[in-house]
């Protein structure tokens, strides 16, 4: 039967809008041998429709997933239906190279995918269309503001200066500590301890200096606790410290590392080189206290008494005399 003018008219500007449209079009029959190959697909992968022709998809691209792609496909002509995914799920499809001139930090472009089934006049599916979305801007922006939420979430859980738990963090992990001492009933020592004298610190060399000498508590103490040890900023020159299945003799092995190295310590600033002390004191757990606030107050008396004994040393409580 012979084409109309007008069929072949409007057959050509169907071909013009499958070359020009911004989606990736891919036909492939059911033995994934490539049928159709529009301009998308022959700008980002660098290979013309003519050398891609009744290529198997996965020869010309070993990087597909093949197990993954064959079951989608299998799926969509036995049920006769669409799927789709999202780059949520699977990034890409096809590893393109990302063009995107907003979002050039990202290194390959991220993609949607719809799979269609394509009926033959019999009514049973013969081939199948994939259809590639480039996504790369709505993906980068996603990822782009789940790490801003990631990093707020961070800072409001984290002292700005040492990077410590800050105190309402780090009080409510005391709390469940103690709560998991009530119900399990294992040992464990609560740490509080300060910098000596550091009102004359921020008196004689100022904040900026007295800050230095913050940041370098935090420092000496995270580097002589465990992994499963967590360190606080209790608040201006005070720092707290929960030790999970620790005793008393244990908790002063590694309070005393802490005193030792910054008793031994130097911080250069910009205006003095300064040394200084701490003074710390170890609460264990007991049927004593009644909460975790009990709990913290042992540990300031246990630290008081460290002060009132001369500064520059660890006590423990009920061995305070």
């Amino acid at each position: 039967m012979a084409i109309s003018e007008t069929e072949a008219t409007s057959f050509h500007w169907l071909v013009d809008m499958l070359e020009s449209v911004e989606v990736g079009l891919v036909i492939i029959d059911l033995e994934f041998r490539v049928q159709a190959w529009n301009g998308f697909m022959e700008h980002h992968s660098g290979i013309t429709a003519s050398k891609v022709r009744d290529q198997v998809l996965f020869d010309v691209f070993p990087d597909i997933p093949e197990a993954w792609l064959t079951r989608k496909v299998d799926s969509v002509a036995m049920l006769n239906t669409r799927a789709f995914t999202s780059w949520e799920q699977r990034p890409f499809l096809f590893k393109f190279r990302s063009t995107r001139p907003i979002t050039d930090t990202e290194e390959f472009m991220f993609q949607n995918l719809t799979i269609s089934p394509l009926s033959g006049i019999n009514g049973q599916v013969e081939k199948v269309c994939l259809m590639v979305y480039d996504v790369t801007d709505i993906a980068t922006s996603k990822r782009a503001l789940e790490k801003a939420n990631q990093q707020l979430e961070k800072l409001s859980m984290t002292d700005r200066l040492t990077g410590l738990l800050n105190r309402g963090t780090w009080e409510n992990l005391l709390d469940a500590e103690f709560e998991r001492y009530r119900r399990y009933g294992q040992p464990t020592c609560l740490v509080m301890f300060d910098i000596d004298h550091f009102k004359a610190v921020n008196d004689t060399h100022g904040h900026l200096a007295g800050d230095e000498v913050i940041k370098h508590t935090a420092q000496v103490t995270k580097a002589s606790v465990r992994q499963s040890d967590t360190v606080g900023r209790y608040g201006g020159e005070e720092f707290g410290i929960i030790l999970p299945e620790t005793g008393a003799d244990g908790a002063r092995i590694i309070c005393e590392r802490i005193r030792e190295t910054i008793a031994a310590s130097t911080v250069k600033t910009d205006v003095a080189d300064i040394t200084y002390t701490v003074s710390i004191g170890i609460a264990p757990i007991s049927e004593k206290p009644e909460n975790y606030m009990q709990w913290l107050q042992q540990a300031d008396e246990a630290l008081y008494a460290g002060k009132e004994g001369g500064r520059n040393r660890v006590v423990v409580f009920g061995e305070e005399s």
